[in-house]
């Protein structure tokens, strides 16, 4: 009797002490194992924005923009390094944008801009 009762403790410390791995499967692409998966389509990565002023010599272009979710910044107007001077080329003050931007060693890069 007193094996039987050891033995019994023994079996229910190694339940209780064993870890509970709950497997979950989902059929949304969009998630893996119950966790949303980040969505990098190009369409979301784009920001509104409106050209303010242009500068050709400073490869630098300040913008109104919308909210820029991969910076985690509020809309605002704000001057922007571009990646390429060339870029500037197609622009005009007062055109409306998309534009992509990035924080490129502690510098608000454009890294793509077209026309709205």
């Amino acid at each position: 009797m007193k094996n039987l009762k050891t033995l019994a403790a023994a079996a229910i410390a190694a339940v209780l002490l064993t870890p509970v791995v709950h497997a979950q499967t989902t059929t949304d692409p969009g998630q893996m194992n119950g966790v949303k998966m980040a969505q990098t389509t190009a369409a979301t990565d784009m920001t509104d924005g409106e050209v303010r002023k242009i500068d050709m010599e400073a490869g630098k272009v300040t913008l109104k923009h919308a909210e820029i979710k991969n910076l985690d910044m509020p809309g605002m107007t704000m001057v922007f390094v571009v990646k390429d001077k060339a870029m500037l080329d197609k622009l005009k003050t007062g055109d409306k944008v998309k534009f992509k931007a990035i924080n490129e060693s502690g510098k608000f890069t454009v890294t793509e801009i077209s026309p709205a």
